[in-house]
């Protein structure tokens, strides 16, 4: 397995630090770097890249914009935020952009090469204290007329919530007292009712339109 990674940032030493970081792993090869989002989708419509390791704030395209061309150009490529910026409304923009995963910068080495593996292997990964901003009850409170979605009924929400904060189908069902079968019919008619393919979609698909 060889997992080639695009790194992001318009600061050159924090380019230098994350190879520094990477260099030796065993499956992790940092392929290229880039110093702004146009030259990241320029690479990415070139070359063939795993994961895209990015910044936020950067000059001619920013990593929000450089986010949707790239996972519309190039779906499969998973695409992760690592920066500084912890604002709610931030948040919430990467997640729309379909974007696999957020990291803080000040977050360690392991964490950002677990990270790595967890989104190449296809799961959505954010930084704790991501998670924390996006379920602190004076940011999921505030409604957003225009995020339109299909409503989820209370024991949807319910197991959404457990599901987002990762706990496993029988974890779900002794929580909540129910059967393993009914928890995956809950779980695959959310999946339809939203319109995604799995669990990472469904985890996604919490933020983007407030469902928690």
């Amino acid at each position: 397995m060889n997992i080639k990674v695009l790194t992001v940032d318009d600061h050159q030493l924090v380019l230098d630090g994350i190879k520094l970081m990477l260099e030796g792993h065993k499956v992790i090869n940092v392929v290229a770097e880039a110093h702004n989002g146009q030259e990241a989708i320029d690479y990415v419509a070139a070359h063939e890249v795993d994961v895209v390791l990015m910044d936020l704030n950067m000059p001619e395209v920013n990593g929000i914009d450089a986010c949707k061309v790239i996972k519309e150009l190039k779906p499969n490529t998973k695409v992760m935020i690592l920066s500084m910026i912890s604002e709610h409304k931030m948040i919430k923009s990467v997640m729309k952009t379909g974007a696999n995963g957020y990291m803080l910068k000040n977050s360690g080495q392991q964490e950002i090469i677990e990270a790595i593996l967890k989104v190449y292997a296809g799961e959505n990964h954010f930084d704790d204290r991501i998670i924390d901003i996006m379920m602190d009850p004076k940011n999921t409170a505030q409604v957003k007329s225009e995020n339109l979605h299909p409503s989820l009924s209370r024991r949807e929400k319910e197991i959404l919530k457990l599901i987002v904060e990762e706990h496993t189908t029988a974890e779900i069902a002794g929580k909540l007292f129910i059967s393993f079968g009914t928890v995956e019919s809950h779980r695959r008619n959310m999946i339809s009712k939203l319109g995604v393919r799995n669990t990472a979609g469904l985890v996604s698909a919490a933020y983007k339109f407030d469902l928690l």
